[in-house]
């Protein structure tokens, strides 16, 4: 063929109909509705998107252009470069002080800690020096929140000071443990601190909108979007009912976002945000860039898990990539040992180079809103500034979000949905990679702290901030427990016939143990009952699984159950697999203790388990 004519050569056009064909002929006779999933936002996502999923067919706007779906700026981050804000730990102005001087010299760009770990917040301005004058802060202050607005009075040049410190009353209240005020009362303060800061320091941002109190709590992204919005609006009610200006209480928020591990539907949640706060704003009077919405984001707790945690750095940078490209004003990346409450140097290091790598390597400061034009994630915001505008006016019919909070309705919505996703965990259905997959046992995880769910001394049920991992992670506690009082975690596997019959189903158990702490002790090749019956005899488990082929089951393993409950009638027999339904009475006669498969729960299993055992310990 001559160069002409591969120029002058095209491709036939291809229709979504040519697609769904080609793909149900790959399905073989399966409908396409199969590779389509319901997420926990009930939206749901197909396997193809196209032009025709728009409303408008196309996009109706360019990066900059209300409504600020593709950012607040034309440019993107050439207008304006995200802040690099990670949070540095500090007990002391002097440590702090250091600290952040150390963070700057290596690729920092906000004045970020946290608050709570600082025992004098009232001396800042001894730890920020004149660093104030160069770099914004980016300060989630909490119920300290007036006493460090009183460190930062103290700086020579005031108007200098710029970026957020702020605070989020109904967050305060609801998540803070040790906040004894009640909602009326941090409202009252944050008024005060708002009207001194006009006067103190004009530039400083001192309202904050927290959801991911509400992330970390379990909620889903269509959650998380409304109870933001309700929160902004129960600030802007509040604040204009004090006397304050609609201009002057918008230039003062600031969003604060956690991003999880669901890629797109994090991206998709940041861009919605700015549409639903802009019809918020313009609801109250707003107009023009008064309507834009400056989003602090930091990544995950709720996706971080105790074991295997340096996978935790692959979930933060995956995090970090999101909130990204989603658009935002300032980014924390949490240090992959962030379930113990601790930091170390190098995790520290990690973590700020993970925001490094995205700016200086992957080019990201050098584009304007990379997702937009993607019919998946267009279609994602659109479907999300949907169902959150709708939950939104469902809060307000509630009494607005400080009435709802109050009743416990937000919570119990919470608690729904986290209840959902620790289904799927527990069954695996979602994976954990080294907590309920891929577990080693001879790990040492991280010294995790669980957060006991109590009431904070304020008059709101608390919601507490949890990680999806715990509960697996309370069996591997529960396993170190036996191993403490001389007990070894073991469960036998009969392996029937020759390793080829075997291996598969040996290998499902193995893993299905090991994120209990439970160690897999095989029998080798068993031909016979009585070869079963001398590996239980010299094993002495509590629980086995037998393990072989349809073929093999079909032909010993009823009469092989049968044989070993009267022999060992302590042992609970489990089959690897599950049975034809006119199979299951014939093995409920022989006594078999139940079967292990793809959709077993997991958790559940183990945790009988695991209990059984502590209770034969026991003598029980």
């Amino acid at each position: 063929m001559s160069l002409k004519k591969m120029i002058e050569e095209k491709f036939p056009q291809q229709t979504n109909e040519d697609w769904e064909q080609s793909a149900e002929k790959a399905l073989k006779g399966k409908s396409l509705e199969t590779l389509s999933r319901n997420t926990y936002e009930n939206i749901k996502l197909k396997p193809l998107y196209s032009r025709e999923d728009l409303e408008t067919g196309a996009l109706s706007q360019f990066p900059g252009a209300e409504d600020f779906r593709r950012g607040s700026y034309a440019a993107g981050y050439l207008s304006e470069e995200w802040k690099v804000a990670q949070k540095i730990s500090a007990s002391s102005s002097e440590e702090l002080s250091d600290k952040l001087l150390a963070a700057i010299k290596t690729g920092q760009t906000a004045l970020a800690f946290e608050p709570e770990q600082l025992k004098n917040p009232e001396k800042i301005s001894l730890a920020v020096g004149e660093l104030y004058e160069r770099y914004p802060f980016s300060v989630d202050a909490g119920r300290n929140q007036h006493l460090i607005m009183a460190g930062l009075g103290k700086v020579k040049e005031r108007e200098k000071v710029s970026g957020y410190v702020a605070a989020d009353p109904l967050a305060i209240a609801a998540a803070d443990t040790l906040n004894d005020r009640s909602i009326d009362e941090l409202y009252e303060t944050l008024n005060q601190t708002m009207s001194d800061a006009a006067i103190n320091l004009p530039s400083l941002k001192t309202i904050m909108v927290n959801s991911a109190v509400y992330h970390n709590s379990g909620a889903n992204a269509v959650q998380e979007l409304a109870l933001a919005l309700a929160t902004g609006v129960n600030h802007l009610q509040y604040l204009l009912d004090k006397g304050k200006s609609l201009e002057q209480i918008l230039s003062k928020m600031v969003f604060k976002f956690a991003v999880g591990s669901n890629f797109f539907m994090e991206i998709a949640k940041l861009r919605a945000a700015r549409v639903l706060w802009g019809n918020v704003a313009e609801a109250f009077g707003a107009e023009g860039d008064s309507k834009k919405m400056v989003i602090s984001a930091e990544t995950s707790f709720f996706t971080k898990s105790a074991y295997d945690s340096y996978v935790n750095m692959l979930r933060a940078g995956n995090e970090a990539f999101a909130a990204v490209l989603g658009g935002i004003q300032y980014l924390h990346v949490s240090p992959y040992n962030d379930p113990e409450r601790a930091k170390s140097p190098f995790s520290e290091r990690i973590a700020r180079n993970t925001q490094l790598i995205l700016r200086e390597e992957a080019h990201l400061l050098k584009v304007s809103d990379p997702a937009g034009g993607s019919w998946y994630i267009e279609h994602l915001t659109n479907e999300l500034c949907s169902k959150s505008w709708e939950l939104f006016l469902e809060i307000e019919e509630q009494g607005g979000m400080a009435d709802a909070l109050q009743t416990g309705w937000i919570q119990d919505q919470i608690t729904q949905v986290l209840e959902k996703k620790k289904k799927d965990v527990h069954t695996r259905k979602q994976s954990i990679i080294g907590t309920n997959i891929y577990a080693n046992l001879d790990e040492k995880p991280l010294q995790a702290e669980m957060e006991t769910v109590q009431n904070s001394k304020s008059d709101l049920k608390t919601i507490p901030q949890v990680r999806l991992s715990e509960s697996f992670e309370g069996l591997r506690n529960l396993s170190e427990r036996l191993k403490g009082k001389g007990i070894r975690p073991e469960a036998g596997l009969i392996c029937l016939g020759a390793l080829k019959d075997h291996k598969a189903r040996a290998d499902f158990i193995s893993g299905f143990l090991a994120p209990g702490g439970v160690g897999a002790v095989n029998s080798g090749s068993v031909n016979n009952p009585e070869d079963a019956e001398a590996f239980i005899q010299k094993t002495n488990c509590r629980h086995y699984f037998i393990c072989g082929s349809n073929e093999q089951y079909e032909s010993m393993a009823v009469p092989l159950i049968k044989q070993l409950k009267e022999a060992f009638p302590s042992a609970e027999i489990y089959l690897a697999g599950l049975p034809e339904e006119g199979k299951k009475d014939e093995y409920k006669n022989a006594g078999i203790g139940g079967y292990i498969h793809v959709k077993s729960d997991c958790y559940g299993t183990l945790l009988n388990m695991l209990n059984e055992m502590e209770a034969a310990s026991n003598g029980q």
